[in-house]
């Protein structure tokens, strides 16, 4: 089986998760600068084999698009056009990044951490999304 990759697109910087080739368990995999993600996804597409793209839909509480929203259909537009073979879904991902933020914070990370490493809660989002997207599937 192949992989399923989740997005979590932010204006500067983008989680990313993957599941295992079972797609069983999500895993996280890195936080990248959002202007080099499209360059990443095609590398790592070229050494892994990925089925699909889960990437995070930001909406408010009145569920309205968030103001996010242009800029993550401007990427899934263009990667739709250069990469048709992998789908991507939108996913719901209200409430992932307090959860990341409630998890960092349960888990013990130390506010030193917390403090220099900003993309940890974006690739914990990405996992979140993820790890709820299978068990939606279930």
């Amino acid at each position: 089986m192949a992989r399923i990759l989740s997005i979590d697109y932010g204006k500067k910087r983008t989680g990313l998760a993957v599941t295992d080739p079972m797609q069983l368990i999500a895993n996280g995999l890195t936080t990248v600068n959002t202007k080099d993600l499209f360059d990443f996804l095609l590398q790592y597409i070229q050494r892994e084999k990925v089925e699909r793209i889960i990437i995070g839909k930001p909406t408010q509480m009145n569920a309205a698009p968030s103001e996010n929203m242009a800029r993550i259909e401007n990427f899934v537009g263009r990667w739709r056009k250069l990469q048709p073979a992998i789908p991507v879904e939108y996913y719901d991902e209200r409430f992932t990044s307090v959860l990341a933020h409630r998890a960092i914070l349960e888990g013990g990370v130390k506010k030193k951490v917390r403090r220099e490493n900003k993309g940890l809660v974006d690739e914990i989002s990405a996992i979140i999304i993820l790890q709820d997207y299978l068990n939606y599937r279930k």
